[in-house]
């Protein structure tokens, strides 16, 4: 006797279409990321908390769609030139460029959160790469 488990199309899927779920916000994350130095240029004083709007399954980080915001916790800090730039191009290519993984750097400050000095090493090995 045979059985067949039937998936739903959507299992998993990483588009944001396939799964409606509300946006996490988290103003007090985001107010830090803006303290911290850049993770590309390491300049202080001027960073905006920038979303990492593409996919990776291994992050469990959905694709984001025209119009959408990621989760706050997927956020870098980034001067405004550098943010224009990011968005102004394919963002994976532009990582890539950069030789930095934003989604593990997001990651990382999202589990140490007001904690600046270990942000910063996080940071400068991110750099260092």
């Amino acid at each position: 006797m045979a059985f067949e488990i039937v998936k739903a199309p959507t299992a998993f899927a990483l588009d944001p279409s396939s799964k409606a779920t509300a946006r996490i916000k988290d103003e007090r994350h985001l107010a830090w990321i803006r303290t911290l130095p850049s993770v590309i240029s390491g300049e202080i004083g001027r960073c905006e908390a920038c979303h990492i709007r593409y996919g990776d399954p291994m992050y469990r980080k959905k694709r984001t769609g025209k119009g959408q915001k990621p989760d706050d916790c997927w956020t870098v800090p980034m001067t405004p030139e550098e943010h224009r730039e990011q968005h102004s191009m394919n963002e994976k290519a532009f990582w890539d460029a950069q030789g930095i993984d934003p989604l593990r750097i997001a990651h990382a400050l999202y589990a140490v959160t007001g904690e600046t000095d270990a942000a910063i090493k996080i940071i400068v090995n991110a750099r260092m790469r």
